[in-house]
């Protein structure tokens, strides 16, 4: 094992565990935890902290993204910051559980919040999304009636019968803002049929309809629904090949591998004309807290993963009804 230098920054990471609440099912399958990989980085009696959540449809494993983390140890202690990190690792996961780490150390050191040091506006409360799970158009619309007083709620679709979901939902919550999220299961052929469904219905949103790299089609019909790219874009680098395709974009901590890459992400995105999203995987307060300054600029906040577990962290983020408070320094930043 190496021994770090002393007054070098020392790396510790661990895989944790965290029940959800009954289960949550996407097109792709049902889980019944959240599996998260927690980096903590510390430096004169100092630890900053960072969650990120391994996501297998882009061949991420919470085994392999703990290897990359401690892979970093040496280059930390060489006095490796968050700008460097972002040359040295690629976008994902592992990247972001560092680089919200070092962030969360930066504000310690300083004394100061994060988005003072960044030069943001302080975030504020913002009004979150609440997700119901795919599943029959009876269940979820029993699931709907259960969440129909919170303002915005984001719904799983998952292809063949989407029509008939999102009309369950939308009558068991007449007055929700509705956004959808089919998760790529949509095909050319249903593709139009499930977009008049989704028109009808009221629909302000829907994220990704069809594969990734198999979209081509959204830039040749009539989209009577803005459509956001989620698993077509992961940083900078992919939004130039999205216009035409896409109205809005979904900026997710766990692809951008970060909320460095991800601010200067949404300034791009915002410079090309798209709208903002700022969404999350299932996870603890901890892997929302740095999405908090993004929201501040998002047109939808999708941030309801502590929501959607049995159980938080400590000092875990304040949700009262659909509002999302900024994080207290004793969580992050």
């Amino acid at each position: 094992m190496t021994s770090t230098p002393p007054g070098a920054i020392s790396l510790s990471s661990r895989i944790e565990r965290w029940p959800i609440a009954g289960t949550f099912t996407i097109s792709r399958g049902t889980k019944t935890e959240a599996v998260v990989v927690v980096a903590e980085v510390s430096q004169g009696g100092l630890t900053g902290c960072g969650e990120c959540v391994p996501y297998p449809r882009y061949a991420e494993t919470p085994e392999a993204t703990l290897q990359a983390i401690q892979a970093m140890q040496a280059p930390l202690a060489g006095g490796m910051d968050r700008i460097a990190l972002q040359a040295r690792m690629p976008a994902g996961a592992a990247r972001n559980a560092l680089d919200c780490a070092l962030a969360d150390l930066e504000a310690k050191r300083a004394g100061r919040r994060i988005w003072n040091l960044l030069g943001r506006p302080a975030p504020e409360p913002r009004t979150t999304a609440y997700t119901i799970s795919l599943g029959t158009p009876e269940a979820m619309a029993e699931a709907t009636a259960k969440a129909a007083h919170r303002q915005l709620l984001k719904i799983k679709l998952g292809g063949d019968g989407d029509g008939a979901r999102i009309a369950a939902v939308r009558k068991a919550a007449p007055r929700s803002e509705l956004i959808v999220d089919a998760n790529e299961a949509w095909t050319e052929d249903n593709l139009a049929a499930n977009l008049a469904a989704c028109a009808d219905a009221g629909v302000t949103l829907i994220e990704q309809p069809l594969p990734a790299g198999k979209d081509e089609a959204l830039g040749r019909i009539r989209r009577p629904v803005a459509v956001c790219a989620d698993e077509s874009v992961h940083d900078r680098g992919s939004l130039a090949g999205l216009r035409g395709r896409y109205d809005a974009v979904n900026i997710k901590l766990d692809k951008t591998g970060g909320l460095t890459e991800a601010l200067a992400m949404a300034d791009a995105a915002r410079a090309l004309g798209f709208e903002i999203m700022i969404g999350c995987m299932v996870a603890t307060s901890l892997a929302m807290a740095p999405a908090m300054l993004i929201a501040q600029a998002a047109r939808f906040v999708d941030l309801d993963g502590p929501l959607l577990l049995a159980k938080d962290r400590d000092h875990g983020l304040r949700y009262k009804g659909s509002l999302v408070y900024p994080p207290d320094a004793a969580l992050w930043g």
